[in-house]
C-alpha cells in the first residue's frame, strides 16, 4: 500500500510492542496517520509515548507492524529509516552543540548528493526559521532553547521527510515561543504535505493543530479519534486539559 493509496494513509501501525531489555513498555498499539495529517499523541509521563517514537525511528526494537506507505519500518536502523524519509526530533533537541548552525543543517542532508536540492532546502529552512540564517556561523550551543529547537526541526527538514516525529517540541519554551513554533509546524505540514506525529504535554495546543489524536496510558491506547472529538471527551478534559465538559 502506498502513501497515496485509496485511504490516503501514510503510516499504519498495528500491534506495536517495544521495550527495554525485559521491560515491556508498549503493549500492542494500533494507530493510523493519514498523508499530510498532524497526529497528536497525549498521555501522562511513563505512558510509552517516547518509546513509540523511538520504535518508529529505529532507536529501539519494535515488534508488530509499522508501515510508511509501502515501506516496512521495523527492523531497520535509524540511519536506514532516515534515508527512507523518517525524521525524528527527540526530546532535548539533540543538536550538536560544538558545531555551527550551518554544520548542523548540513548534517541533516548527509545522505543526499543533490547539491542544488540541498541549497534549495536550506533556503526553505531559512524561510521557516529566519533566525537560523542570522546565526549560521554560531555554535549551536550558544543558541537559546527555542532557537535550538528550531535548529533541530530545520535539520530534520533537510532530510525532506515523509514522516516527521516530534517529541515534546515545547519542552522548556515560553508560551509565546511555543505558539510560534507550533504555527511553523502547521505551516510545514500544510505546505510540504509532511505527515507529523507530535508527542506533547501541552494538550490544548497539540489538539488545536492536529487532525487526529491518540491517548496512551501504560503502553496502551485508551482513546483515539478526531482531535476535536478527543478535546471534547470528559476523560481527556479532566485529566489533561484542566476543565470539565
Amino acid at each position: 500500500m502506498s502513501a497515496d493509496s485509496g485511504d490516503g494513509a501514510a503510516l499504519h501501525v498495528a500491534d506495536l510492542r517495544a521495550g527495554y531489555g525485559d521491560a515491556r513498555v508498549l503493549h500492542g498499539l494500533d494507530l493510523t496517520v493519514g498523508r499530510g495529517e498532524i497526529c497528536a499523541v497525549l498521555g501522562p509521563n511513563g505512558a510509552g509515548k517516547t518509546t513509540m517514537l523511538r520504535a518508529l525511528s529505529g532507536m529501539v526494537r519494535g515488534r508488530g507492524t509499522a508501515r510508511l506507505g509501502d515501506i516496512d519500518l521495523l527492523g531497520r536502523s535509524p540511519d536506514a529509516l532516515a534515508r527512507l524519509g523518517v525524521a525524528h526530533v527527540p526530546e532535548g533537541r539533540g543538536t550538536f552543540t560544538q558545531l555551527t548552525v550551518a554544520e548542523n543543517l548540513r548534517l541533516g542532508a548527509y545522505s543526499r548528493r543533490d547539491r542544488d536540492g540541498i541549497a534549495t532546502d536550506l533556503e526553505r529552512v531559512h524561510h521557516y526559521f529566519p533566525v537560523l540564517k542570522e546565526r549560521l556561523r554560531q555554535p549551536a550551543g550558544s543558541l537559546s532553547g527555542g532557537e535550538q529547537q528550531m535548529l533541530a526541526i530545520g535539520r530534520a527538514l533537510m532530510l525532506r521527510p515523509r514522516l516527521l516525529l516530534l517529541d515534546e517540541p515545547s519542552l522548556g519554551l515560553s508560551p509565546k515561543l511555543t505558539r510560534e513554533l507550533f504555527g511553523i509546524i502547521t505551516s510545514i505540514n500544510e505546505r510540504e504535505r509532511t505527515s507529523v506525529v507530535v508527542v506533547e504535554q501541552n494538550a490544548h495546543l497539540a489538539l488545536d493543530v492536529a487532525q487526529r489524536a491518540y491517548v496512551l496510558e501504560t503502553g496502551r491506547i485508551v482513546l483515539s479519534g478526531p482531535a476535536e472529538q478527543i478535546r471534547a471527551d470528559a476523560q481527556v478534559a479532566g485529566a489533561y486539559l484542566g476543565y470539565r465538559v
